[in-house]
């Protein structure tokens, strides 16, 4: 894999990682869990969860790729 794309990657992932923690921390008022009827306050936890994930696994995705090319260069 290319530089460009690991860094891309990673940029990626800080992006998911930035977008999660505004649905994992946005709780509803209650307004909208009448009309809701969840009995969660955090609704888009799920969402988060699922944001976390994807920007894991492109990290994983980006530093494995690093540490194998580097890993060629030095030996």
């Amino acid at each position: 894999m290319k530089f460009k794309m690991e860094a891309a990657l990673l940029v990626v992932a800080i992006a998911l990682f930035a977008v999660a923690v505004m649905f994992y921390s946005y709780q509803s008022s209650v307004a909208e869990d009448l009309v809701v009827s969840q009995s969660t306050p955090f609704p888009y936890r799920g969402v988060a969860f699922l944001f976390l994930g994807v920007g894991s696994v492109s990290m994983v995705t980006a530093s494995i790729s690093y540490s194998k090319k580097t890993k060629g260069a030095i030996a």
